[in-house]
């Protein structure tokens, strides 16, 4: 499975920008996908996630309430829309698949994921 990230930019704080997680070749019928997004000189660090059959979903702290993650089964795509924007919400964003379901314990566990797609830039000016 090949993972691809899109849709990033510059955007001013308050905006919204949607990013997209489309998957290709064999897909597994219970997995999940995670968000993760990595600023420099930091560590990769968990946004959201979904579990593809359940359509259960986690978020981090710091993007509840402002960030909605959701899925496309039939285009095999998974969508992080984001809102109220903020200029720490700037970072690379990518994603990666976890076979099997995850639950909140496992939720934003980074190396659980495999199968990272090339991520995407998200640049939040004040």
């Amino acid at each position: 499975v090949q993972l691809q990230a899109s849709g990033g930019g510059l955007v001013q704080a308050g905006g919204s920008l949607r990013l997209s997680c489309a998957a290709s070749g064999r897909t597994f019928s219970r997995y999940a996908i995670g968000w993760f997004r990595q600023a420099p000189g930091k560590e990769r660090k968990f946004v959201a996630a979904i579990s593809w059959s359940a359509g259960n979903t986690y978020y981090s702290d710091s993007v509840k309430g402002r960030f909605t993650i959701s899925g496309d089964i039939a285009k095999n795509t998974v969508y992080l829309e984001m809102n109220s924007l903020r200029p720490e919400d700037s970072a690379v964003y990518c994603c990666g698949l976890k076979s099997g379901e995850i639950d909140t314990r496992i939720a934003a566990d980074r190396r659980l994921y495999r199968n990272w797609g090339q991520g995407t830039q998200v640049t939040v000016s004040s």
